[in-house]
């Protein structure tokens, strides 16, 4: 039987601006997309025709039924479309949920992916991007996996070369996920005033004085928990701190790594980038 293990991963915002209200009911932002080397483990197996395709889950548990499940959905997707046996999908999670770290999305496109390439089936990167499209708004960017300037609702993506080299990143995920609804409250759509891909051309150091977040004024008022976490990272010598998407993660860029011993009581993930 064939066997696919990939290893889906995280990603955080540098930046995050809502430009303007849709007609659809959704926003249109522009953000810089950053992957991370925090990851989800998973496989795929080819399982005999006549049988279901089945999902299991192990590490942090996705409190979801099985048809709405984004691996599911994008096994689902590619099923319509070509002539794939059923496939034994599990997943072992280890990305927070809720955090604004895009970790279902990326399971749903590292399963785009493992299947195209599992099977044969030669679907073309631009085919694949609208497949993941159809999944969710930020899917799209874990199939190209670099960082990106993201516009639209996410969708539309523009490869952009960052250098944050040899930086060390912490992450802090305080435990609990942010609704939409809470997220978008308070929020006041505005165009920018500088393009964050100029913003990052700065140094990093600089980066807290221009990039900004929209989340965070309504993350703070409502969590005053995550606005400490974003302070205290920048008393550890942070050269950056934000929250990452719509929270509640919160990550710092440092010259070296911190010790984070008092945050203990949370998810902490370090990397050197």
């Amino acid at each position: 039987m064939k066997k696919m293990l990939s290893f889906p991963n995280a990603k955080i915002n540098i930046g995050l601006n809502i430009v303007e209200k849709r007609s659809d009911g959704y926003h249109n932002l522009e953000s810089l997309f950053y992957p991370l080397k925090l990851r989800d483990i998973l496989e795929i197996t080819e399982k005999v025709k006549g049988f279901e395709t089945t999902f299991k889950n192990t590490g942090i548990q996705i409190d979801a039924p099985v048809n709405k499940n984004l691996c599911v959905k994008a096994y689902n997707l590619l099923s319509e479309e070509f002539d794939i046996p059923p496939v034994q999908i599990h997943l072992h999670k280890v990305i927070p949920f809720g955090g604004g770290l895009g970790g279902g999305s990326a399971d749903a496109s590292f399963t785009l992916k493992s299947i195209n390439e599992l099977f044969q089936l030669n679907i073309e990167e631009d085919t694949l991007l609208k497949f993941a499209e159809q999944i969710g708004s930020d899917c799209p960017f874990f199939i190209k996996n670099t960082p990106c300037y993201a516009t639209g609702k996410g969708e539309i993506l523009e490869e952009t070369p960052i250098n944050l080299s040899g930086l060390h990143l912490a992450l802090i995920n305080p435990g609990f996920p942010i609704g939409t609804k809470d997220a978008y409250a308070g929020i006041n759509p505005k165009k920018s005033q500088q393009l964050i891909t100029e913003i990052a051309r700065l140094p990093v150091e600089e980066w807290k004085n221009y990039f900004k977040n929209d989340f965070e004024q309504s993350a703070f008022r409502l969590y005053p928990e995550i606005e400490k976490i974003k302070e205290h990272l920048y008393k550890k010598g942070a050269l950056y701190a934000s929250m990452t998407g719509s929270g509640s993660s919160v990550f710092g860029l440092f010259m070296t790594e911190p010790n984070l011993s008092e945050f203990d009581k949370y998810f902490v993930w370090k990397e050197i980038l």
